[in-house]
Formats: C-alpha cells, structure tokens, sequence
C-alpha cells in the first residue's frame, strides 16, 4: 500500500550499508524479539497545552501525546495504538528506530481528540495512504463512518475500518495479538478500551484512559500482575491539581490513589507499572520533582518517550 513504500525502502539500504561495513544484514543477524515503543506520554493537549501560560507550559519541556507502537522486527511490520495530534512526529521516531518495519495498522481507544484526531493526516491533504486497517469498537465505528471529514477517509479508501470486540482476540501475526477490553469512561461519542498486547512469551496493557478505578467491573490489580508492562492513566497526580475545576466533570484514577492499590502488588509487579497520558499540570511527569520521586518511592514508574517494552 502506498502509506508503507517509504518505510519498504529503506530496507535494501540498510542491507547494503551493513555489506560495505563488514556487519550482520538484517537478513542474517539476529532478529530481536517484538517489543512496545512509547511515542508520547502526555494527555491529549500535550505538552506545552495550548492557552497555558503557567510555568508547567512555558519551562521549555514538550511531551508529546500518548501512544504505543508495537513493532515486530520479525515480520518487518509495526501497528499503532492511537492516532494523536502528534502522528506525523511519532511515525517519524517509529520510521528512525525501526526503519525496515512498515506500519501495519491502527488500533484505536476511543473518540477523545487525544486519541484519533492524527488519523486526518491519512487523508489527501497529507498521506493519501491507501487501505490502512483501523480497529475500532462498534460505536467508534459509527462515529468515524458519520462524521466528517473521518467518513471522507472510509469514502476515499484511505482506511478500512476492521471490528473490534470486547475481550475478543486479534492475531496480527501468527504469534501476536491484541485485546481489546472496555473501561468505564465519558462515552460522549464512543465506548472506550484499554488493550492487551501480547505474544507467546509475554504481554503489555495499555490503559491510557478511565474513570476511577472503583468504578470499574475489574480489579486493575490482576490486570497489571502478570504483564511486562503496565501502562496505566496517570492524568493527575491528585485533587489539588486543578483548583479552579471541578474533577468530577474529569474522572481519572489519581495517581496517589493508583499508588494507594498498588500497594499490595509485589515489588516485582509494582515495577512494571508505567503511568502515562499525564496532563500539562501533573508534575510526576517532570524528574526530580517531589511527585516523581513519590511515584520512584512507591515501586513505580512514569512512561517515557523512547522506552521499550519487550513482550
């Protein structure tokens, strides 16, 4: 398809950069085991967020918007796990640090502008890509199918939406695959789901969004026992975060209250726990900062851009 010639490319380049050199080729070396990337780790405004003007936004410090890839060195194909405002500079890192691997498809949360928005860049004002498989749940579906300009992407053939299920499996390759499990969470325009991707020697969650986690049907902490890594919503550090808001009309699992359940895990479990889809305002995503080290403390850790996750 016409989205991955680019990424096909660079491979015979690769190959014969290695030959001049004396080095293994992609084809003859040793090929790594399929691994999550983290592309951002801020909520969906990013960071600096427009309109802010606090020293949380004006420091210098960019965080781009939360994102996986899930790259599999194996068959040369990479698939991404939200399609954020940032697409174009997160495909960018993804084509840097795995350029023989071609991107394979989209998996997508949910309808927040964090989180789908980067699929206009699909489109003929930009990528003009052809048939990029995009996996959504039912009403994520209908609103892409309804609403413009997404439904121009369904018409024009830029994406083919493919049906997601809850707690149904999807094999993207033969010895991967992803499922999808839903989270209580603002549903103004479609259900929201975290994801399980997994392999036959391990797995990753992905869990960028949710109301508290008592709301839910499921117990976070069986959720994140037994995986690689767990990267869960960190939006705020607390209460006090935002004081001229009411954070009723925003739920999320506070991070001190995350930190509170997980208390019980082992310490080898609580390490796997990575917090992400941190907001503008959430200092546990700044190192050294009295909320980082709370979080350090506690067994735990904050995302970062670049980290990978073998499974």
């Amino acid at each position: 398809m016409r989205l991955t010639r680019a990424f096909v490319a660079v491979w015979p380049l690769a190959s014969l950069v290695a030959l001049a050199v004396g080095l293994p080729t992609p084809s003859t070396a040793a090929v790594a085991r399929p691994y999550v990337l983290v592309l951002g780790i801020a909520q969906d405004g990013g960071v600096p967020q427009a309109g802010c003007r606090k020293r949380c936004c004006t420091s210098g410090r960019h965080e781009e918007v939360s994102s996986l890839a899930l790259v599999d060195p194996a068959t040369r194909r990479w698939w991404l796990f939200d399609a954020t405002p940032d697409f174009a500079s997160q495909l960018a890192r993804v084509a840097a640090e795995a350029p023989a691997c071609s991107l394979s498809g989209i998996f997508l949360t949910h309808g927040h502008i964090g989180h789908y928005t980067g699929l206009m860049y699909l489109g003929r004002e930009a990528m003009d890509a052809h048939a990029v498989p995009v996996w959504a749940m039912p009403r994520m579906r209908e609103f892409l199918t309804g609403s413009g300009p997404w439904s121009q992407l369904v018409r024009l053939h830029n994406i083919e939406l493919q049906p997601l299920a809850a707690d149904s499996l999807v094999n993207v390759t033969d010895s991967l695959n992803v499922t999808p499990f839903l989270v209580p969470h603002r549903g103004e325009y479609s259900e929201t789901v975290g994801f399980r991707i997994a392999s036959n020697r391990g797995a990753v969650v992905f869990v960028p969004d949710i109301d508290k986690w008592e709301r839910w049907d499921r117990q976070v902490e069986a959720l994140v026992a037994h995986v690689n890594a767990a990267y869960v919503d960190g939006t705020f550090f607390d209460g006090a975060e935002l004081p001229d808001r009411d954070m009723s009309e925003i739920p999320h699992p506070f991070i001190v209250e995350s930190l509170a359940r997980f208390a019980a895990l082992t310490a080898a479990e609580r390490t796997r726990i990575r917090f992400i889809h941190l907001n503008h305002t959430n200092r546990a995503g700044i190192a050294g900062t009295a909320e980082r080290k709370r979080v350090e403390a506690a067994g735990c850790h904050v995302a970062h851009a670049g980290e990978r996750s073998p499974i």
